[in-house]
C-alpha cells in the first residue's frame, strides 16, 4: 500500500512509521523525519501552494495528516496557527479533491478535544457541541468540519479521530500549553526538576503515545460505513487530576522523584487550562474497536518501557 505521512518528524508520527513497514511510505514535514530503510522523507511547507499536489503525485491509498503546529504556540501567533492549521489542511483536501478521477484515499485527521470548551458536562458523550476556547481547538474544529464534508462529497474517505492530550510525551518540551502534564512526569524520572503551572486540582483527559499510534492504526483500517456522516470520534483516555498524575509518580518511582516537581503558578497557563475538556464518555469509539490504557499509572509505565528501555513491573 502506498502511505503519506504528514507531519512525521513529530512524536506520534515518528512512533507510527515503524508500524507502517512493508509498505511504500513517504514521511513528510517541514524538519526532516527520522526514517526507516525503504521510507522516503520529504521536507517541505504544506501552507505553501502547490506542495500538497507534489505529495500526492504518486495518489496514496492512505493519508495520515498528523501536521499542526501545538496549543501554546497557535494562541501566541494567530497567523501562523491558521496558516498552518487551517491553510495546510484545506489545501491538502482541496489538492485530493482536484485529481478526481475515481481517485479516493482514506484520510486519517488528528484532531483534539480542544474543540470543546467550557461549561461542560461531567463527562463529555458523543453528541457535545463544539464551543472551542482556543484559536488552536477552533483550527481543529473547522478542519473536522471540512473533513466531513470532503467525505460527504465522496472526494475522500476521512475519519477524525480526537486525541486527549498525550502523555507522557518523550524528548524535549514543546510550546504546547499541555506540555507541563508530561513535564511533570519526564523531568523527574529523569533526575529533573519539573514546573507545574497550574493546581493539583485540575482534571485532564490522558493516553499514552502507545495508545495514539493504536487509535491511528486503527483509524486506517476501519469499515467507515460504520462512521455514517459523524466522521469525527473523540478517543477513549483516562481523566485523571494533577494531584493524582503526581500520586501515580510517587507509586512508580518513589518519594524521591515525585519531590523534584515545584509548584510555581502561570495565569496564561491557568486561563487556557480552564477551558479545556476534563472527562469524556467516548462509547461510540469504543463500540468501533478503539482502545486506550487503564490508568495513568500504566501510562507511567508504558513510557518507562518504551523511552528508557525498563519493563516496569506493577
Amino acid at each position: 500500500m502506498k502511505i503519506l505521512v504528514i507531519g512525521a518528524a513529530g512524536m506520534i508520527g515518528q512512533k507510527l512509521l515503524p508500524h507502517l513497514k512493508g509498505n511504500a511510505v513517504v514521511a513528510h514535514d517541514v524538519v526532516a523525519p527520522q526514517v526507516l530503510p525503504g521510507v522516503k522523507a520529504v521536507v517541505s511547507d504544506l501552507s505553501v501552494p502547490g506542495e500538497a499536489e507534489k505529495l500526492l503525485y504518486h495518489r496514496p491509498e492512505l493519508i495520515f495528516h498528523l501536521a499542526a503546529i501545538v496549543s501554546g504556540e497557535a494562541e501566541a501567533d494567530f497567523d501562523k496557527g491558521y496558516r498552518i492549521n487551517l491553510d495546510g489542511t484545506r489545501l491538502l483536501f482541496d489538492a485530493i479533491r482536484r485529481i478526481g478521477d475515481g481517485y479516493r484515499p482514506r484520510v486519517v485527521f488528528t484532531s483534539s478535544i480542544a474543540v470543546f470548551g467550557a461549561p461542560f458536562p461531567p463527562a463529555i458523550g458523543d453528541d457535545f457541541f463544539h464551543t472551542p476556547l482556543t484559536s488552536y481547538g477552533t483550527q481543529k474544529a473547522i478542519g473536522e468540519l471540512l473533513l466531513s464534508d470532503y467525505s460527504r462529497r465522496g472526494f475522500f474517505d476521512g475519519i477524525g479521530i480526537r486525541l486527549p492530550t498525550i502523555c507522557v510525551r518523550p524528548g524535549k518540551p514543546n510550546r504546547a500549553a499541555s506540555g507541563f502534564f508530561s513535564g511533570i512526569i519526564r523531568e523527574p524520572l529523569a533526575g529533573q526538576e519539573a514546573i507545574l503551572p497550574v493546581e493539583e486540582g485540575v482534571r485532564h483527559w490522558h493516553a499514552s503515545p502507545r495508545a495514539a499510534v493504536g487509535f491511528l492504526i486503527h483509524a486506517s483500517k476501519i469499515n467507515s460505513e460504520l462512521l455514517g456522516a459523524r466522521r469525527n470520534l473523540s478517543m477513549p483516555g483516562v481523566s485523571v487530576t494533577v494531584g493524582e498524575q503526581i500520586a501515580a509518580l510517587r507509586k512508580v518511582a518513589g518519594d524521591k522523584v515525585a519531590a523534584l516537581i515545584r509548584h510555581k503558578p502561570d495565569p496564561v497557563i491557568m486561563k487556557i487550562v480552564e477551558g479545556w475538556p476534563r472527562n469524556f464518555d467516548p462509547r461510540r469509539a469504543l463500540e468501533l474497536g478503539f482502545r486506550a490504557d487503564d490508568s495513568f499509572e500504566q501510562i507511567i509505565r508504558i513510557h518507562i518501557e518504551d523511552e528508557h528501555g525498563v519493563r516496569s513491573s506493577p
